[in-house]
């Protein structure tokens, strides 16, 4: 997707956040819209961005003036930083958007979140094994919540070290529950996210971050939390 797509695209689900209301990307909007792309911001990523910034927009009263695409990079721009440190990208940027870095929650929260989450996911017409191993781990996560409110030093990090594994395991759960259709349709998806990076990346490092880019796309169908805590 060249340049202008994708900034008719952005302008497109803008339009759409915006009930129906058009604004141009032109002038320098245009510039900054390309500019994303020229990153290798997926168009996912960006929509998500745009999403985050109206949710807040229209939280705070009747609606006012219509959103514009310039207001959202911040968001837009703190969800790539996340993404590619999910998958293992490295920005061609320096880095630029990591000053919108937002704070970390407390560990215990972290986990209380988490819990909630998976706990919310019981009856949403998955497998009965995925279930019981979902099950499981918000008993261990239960268990964690507790600890964590106190931890620290060496306990703390054998915590955050079991958090790693338990993801490990949501994962692979995640990968077994999913089907054909969906582990080939999300496959297809992250090959899409990852064109922009797939000529500066070595074979190796790039068949992490597919894999990488899969898991997190199968944890956004299935509505997983992350678990780990970095």
């Amino acid at each position: 997707m060249d340049a202008s797509d994708y900034c008719r695209e952005i302008e497109a689900h803008l339009c759409r956040k915006n009930e129906g209301h058009l604004i141009r990307i032109v002038g320098p909007a245009f510039e900054q819209v390309c500019g994303w792309a020229n990153l290798g911001v997926p168009l996912k990523v960006a929509f998500r961005g745009i999403d985050q910034y109206c949710e807040r927009y229209y939280a705070n009263g009747p609606r006012r003036r219509p959103v514009r695409i310039e207001f959202c990079e911040p968001d837009i721009l703190d969800l790539f930083d996340a993404w590619r440190r999910a998958i293992g990208v490295n920005r061609s940027d320096g880095g630029a958007g990591e000053a919108h870095r937002p704070k970390q929650p407390a560990l215990a929260s972290h986990i209380e979140r988490a819990v909630a989450r998976l706990t919310g996911l019981r009856g949403g017409g998955r497998s009965e094994s995925f279930g019981a191993r979902v099950d499981g781990i918000v008993r261990q996560l239960d268990h964690f919540a507790a600890d964590a409110k106190g931890a620290r030093g060496e306990a703390r990090a054998a915590l955050i070290e079991r958090l790693r594994t338990l993801d490990d395991e949501l994962l692979a759960a995640a990968r077994e529950e999913a089907s054909h259709e969906l582990t080939t349709s999300l496959t297809r998806d992250a090959d899409g996210e990852l064109a922009p990076f797939v000529a500066r990346m070595p074979s190796a490092e790039l068949a992490r971050a597919r894999s990488r880019a899969f898991d997190r796309l199968l944890r956004d169908a299935l509505g997983l939390p992350v678990l780990t805590y970095d």
